[in-house]
């Protein structure tokens, strides 16, 4: 089997044609195995009608193997030709054809150097879609850090607001007053812990 990739062809047909070649060999094999057994059992059973026949059924089978080698070696000699025969003339595209997707290179074509340089100019906006990329998604994260620390002044404001109330509600006339409200308060609360803790201190000594 040729060693020749045939990738033009394998486009156009679906398949390499060496592919194609091999599936012919191998059905033709198989067939020419099967017609061989079919012979073999008509001779058996032919020389089951003769009387005191001196040929045996081991005889036969050696006798058709040699004949299976023969006709295998001469198929292959053929088949080597037809293969040529096949991939050169038959499923071979002529150099100067052009598939119908690739009519466009028939207006469009280009040197070698211009190819380099369109690859060259690929390889930049791949780079450069690279780039884009990651400073996307850094945005997103910064948008998104964005909306947590918008979400925590929210928080924080409407404390803010809680506490203005609470002063408001104490008679503190406004957010300040209403801090210190809250600060005395806090130190009283803190005054009353301890001593309710040194009071349970002392009545677990005594």
């Amino acid at each position: 089997i040729s060693v020749d990739p045939m990738a033009y062809e394998a486009q156009f047909f679906g398949f390499t044609p060496q592919t194609c070649m091999l599936r012919i060999y191998i059905a033709f094999q198989d067939y020419l195995f099967e017609v061989m057994q079919a012979v073999e059992q008509v001779i058996l059973k032919k020389l089951d009608g003769i009387p005191d026949c001196a040929i045996s059924a081991v005889q036969i089978r050696k006798c058709t193997e040699e004949f299976l080698c023969f006709m295998k070696g001469r198929f292959d000699n053929l088949f080597g030709k037809m293969e040529q025969l096949f991939l050169q003339l038959i499923l071979r595209i002529p150099p100067n054809v052009l598939l119908p997707e690739d009519k466009s290179q028939e207006t469009h074509s280009y040197s070698e150097e211009e190819f380099h340089l369109l690859q060259k100019e690929i390889e930049q906006l791949q780079e450069k879609y690279k780039t884009e990329l990651c400073t996307k998604q850094a945005l997103l994260a910064e948008l998104e850090e964005q909306k947590n620390v918008q979400a925590k002044l929210k928080q924080t404001l409407s404390l803010f607001d809680e506490l203005e109330n609470v002063g408001r509600d104490h008679g503190a006339s406004d957010f300040r007053e209403g801090l210190v409200f809250l600060i005395q308060n806090s130190r009283k609360l803190q005054s009353i812990r301890e001593n309710v803790e040194k009071e349970s201190k002392r009545l677990k000594i005594s």
